[in-house]
């Protein structure tokens, strides 16, 4: 009885063993940066101190003392309103844009023009963290381009790098202008799937280009953009530190402080508090799961998309 199933799954291997072989060293990096570190989140639950080691006879373990430290801490309220305002920010205006840029550069009847304007958008993805906030501090810093316009037209210097009330839009539209291009890359990609007979079916009915991209383009990419808002919410809390981290000054702080840059800052400078970050570090990623969980199980309950 189980003699068959084994034989296939040995002849499925053999035939397929070029691309498992092709596939072996993306796994190999995958479990070596991904997986094997794992076990360092154990630091999270002892009196860790710089090395130490993980396990020994003189770990000390403290259970769940570094986490309550975590949720006394005068910071907490802060670090967690400013991370979620500027995920959720981001997430309202970035979730949409590429879905958008990708619709309108399909309905494009220019195809060429559509390619040229994509390589555009795509382009300011490649440029690095520290690059764009350079450029942001050429135009938007005191003495930058949009300042010197203003002076010019009599109007007051604005600091944008020390006010609270210009951190966030500089942050999140600066990241959208970075990203959307390449993140419409997917959808043009579920677009060019499209059936063309269903978009002549629709032309013959009478339906507008607007009408087609309602009931046959976005139809087309619902699947995809179901499964891309399920791991936008499952990282909604997992903002990096780099940029923050650039764009911090002391004027800003009260909103640039997020969860990242205080795990940054406790774990590698001054006097390094590793059991401490670690644990705040953890308990971002759980939140991160249990929003992954929960978008999930929503989109399956009441669409046919889900990731498990």
């Amino acid at each position: 009885m189980n003699k068959k199933p084994r034989k296939t799954l040995v002849r499925g291997f053999k035939d397929n063993l070029p691309y498992l072989l092709m596939l072996l060293p993306a796994i190999v990096t995958v479990f070596l940066f991904n997986y094997l570190p794992i076990y360092g989140v154990l630091i999270a639950f002892q009196d860790f101190m710089p090395g130490d080691k993980i396990f020994s006879d003189t770990t000390i373990w403290v259970g769940f003392s570094n986490f309550t430290r975590f949720f006394s801490d005068v910071q907490f309220l802060p670090l967690m309103k400013n991370t979620f305002l500027l995920c959720i920010y981001g997430f309202i205006i970035g979730f949409p844009l590429p879905i958008i840029v990708s619709l309108s550069l399909n309905a494009l009847r220019k195809k060429k023009a559509g390619k040229i304007f994509q390589t555009i958008f795509t382009a300011p993805h490649f440029i690095s963290l520290v690059v764009l906030v350079g450029m942001l501090q050429l135009f938007f810093g005191r003495y930058g381009l949009v300042n010197n316009i203003a002076a010019g037209m009599g109007l007051e210097r604005f600091s944008y790098f020390l006010e609270n009330s210009a951190f966030r839009p500089l942050y999140i539209l600066s990241s959208n202008w970075q990203d959307f291009g390449w993140s419409a890359v997917i959808y043009i990609a579920a677009l060019s799937n499209v059936d063309p007979g269903q978009h002549e079916a629709a032309m013959i009915d009478g339906a507008s280009r607007f009408q087609r991209i309602l009931h046959v383009d976005i139809p087309a990419i619902m699947p995809m953009i179901s499964v891309m808002l399920i791991m936008s919410i499952g990282g909604l809390m997992g903002v990096g530190y780099e940029k923050a981290l650039l764009m911090q000054t002391d004027g800003n702080l009260a909103v640039s402080e997020l969860i990242a840059t205080y795990v940054y800052k406790k774990g590698l400078t001054g006097v390094p508090d590793q059991a401490y970050a670690t644990a705040i570090g953890l308990f971002n990623s759980v939140i991160n799961v249990a929003l992954l969980i929960i978008a999930n199980t929503l989109s399956k309950r009441f669409s046919e998309n889900s990731l498990w």
